[in-house]
Parts: C-alpha cells; sequence; structure tokens
C-alpha cells in the first residue's frame, strides 16, 4: 500500500510540476502580448517619431578600492576603473 500511495504521489507531483509550467508560461505570454512597450523619451524627436542616431550612455564609476599601506600609514587605490 505505501509504493501506491508514493508512485500516485510522485506521479501527481510530477503532472503538477508540467502543468504549473504551462500555465506560468502560458500567464507570460498574456502579459507580455496585453502590456504596452515602455520606451525612454529621449528616443523621440517632438512628433513621436524614433530618432535614428544611436544615443550614447556613459556611466563614471568612482569608488576606488583601497589597499591599506603599513610603510607610510596612507591609503593607495588598489584599481582604477575608468
Amino acid at each position: 500500500m505505501l509504493a501506491v500511495t508514493l508512485t500516485i504521489g510522485t506521479l501527481v507531483s510530477i503532472m503538477m510540476f508540467f502543468v504549473g509550467g504551462m500555465v506560468g508560461w502560458l500567464a507570460k505570454e498574456h502579459v507580455y502580448q496585453t502590456q504596452p512597450v515602455y520606451t525612454h523619451q529621449e528616443k523621440f524627436d517632438e512628433n513621436g517619431n524614433v530618432l535614428p542616431d544611436e544615443i550614447l550612455a556613459v556611466r563614471c564609476d568612482t569608488s576606488y578600492d583601497k589597499e591599506y599601506n603599513d610603510k607610510d600609514n596612507k591609503t593607495s587605490p588598489k584599481t582604477f576603473h575608468t
């Protein structure tokens, strides 16, 4: 009787795994098809047309890893990111 219960429990668990995967996939597709695509306003001109030029984004990283130097009790930059 224990073997039958374990077998049925295993089969039900596997079936629920696949049913959950299918429901999740269908929900994702529904959300992708019904929600509007949001874009950045800076990519459009005054008339709402997409700008043909490439937009350059620059991020400056000003955090430096510091390593303690025992010789002169000063901190010196370990790495420099540009």
